[in-house]
């Protein structure tokens, strides 16, 4: 037994010395936070040029943190470094449309099929209040509401991904969401240009199928209700190129 408490004490003192102190939440931290959801709710335009001194201007911060953020937006293919050393929210072409609907629909439709049988009375409930204060957004603010009612989009999917219990694609799909802000920015602007169905129809269609523990039915829905925001910015894109 004297051997075994030898080795541990030999153990950790080799571990001491790499271990350092849990520090609370770091100001780099925040500046992530903060970007990130600005662009997942669409606050940036496709195409914006990000520079670090009017950021870490607008965010009260120095410029480290925020250099440090942006390269790390960068690794996560949120934003687009530039051979000037500058950042931009990356374009949207025909390509990347194409291939971040395909990604979401894939493995949000497999969240969705996991979370279906697992969702309960009260989650079912808390999804309907989220798309009427959704409504009521609509309602009562009309238009240039995009940050109040992405953000209650937000909830209510990931309400359900989160019932599917998986801690593997979660992850995942917030980067594609990352990913997606601009498109979904372009999408908003388009819908209140044209008018037509809101998102909230596609909503309700998804919490009926679930409901009914339809998962074919719940899964078609999510792909209408992510194909919608795509589509409309696809189009948006053809008429550009017919006029080209």
């Amino acid at each position: 037994m004297a051997g075994i408490a030898e080795q541990f004490d030999q153990t950790e003192d080799r571990l001491t010395p790499s271990l350092t102190p849990v520090e609370r939440e770091t100001v780099q931290d925040r500046v992530y936070g903060q970007l990130r959801r600005t662009l997942i709710n669409g606050g940036f335009a496709a195409g914006d040029m990000l520079r670090i001194v009017d950021l870490a201007d607008r965010l009260k911060t120095s410029t480290m943190p925020v250099r440090e953020v942006l390269g790390r937006l960068v690794a996560e293919q949120a934003l687009e470094a530039l051979p000037n050393r500058s950042v931009r929210v990356p374009l949207i072409t025909r390509d990347r449309l194409d291939d971040l609907e395909r990604a979401r629909i894939l493995i949000e439709g497999r969240l969705v099929a996991m979370a279906c049988p697992r969702l309960t009375a009260k989650d079912l409930e808390s999804l309907k209040q989220i798309n009427r204060d959704c409504e009521a957004a609509f309602a009562n603010h009309g238009k240039d509401i995009g940050p109040v009612t992405s953000e209650l989009n937000q909830r209510f999917h990931f309400e359900i991904y989160r019932a599917a219990g998986s801690q593997v694609l979660i992850p995942m799909v917030e980067s594609l969401w990352l990913q997606s802000g601009p498109v979904v920015r372009e999408a908003a602007h388009i819908h209140d240009e044209q008018g037509g169905l809101a998102a909230t129809n596609h909503h309700w269609t998804l919490i009926a199928a679930l409901e009914a523990g339809d998962v074919d039915k719940a899964v078609e829905a999510l792909a209408n209700d992510i194909g919608r925001s795509f589509d409309l910015v696809r189009g948006r894109l053809k008429a550009g190129e017919e006029t080209t």
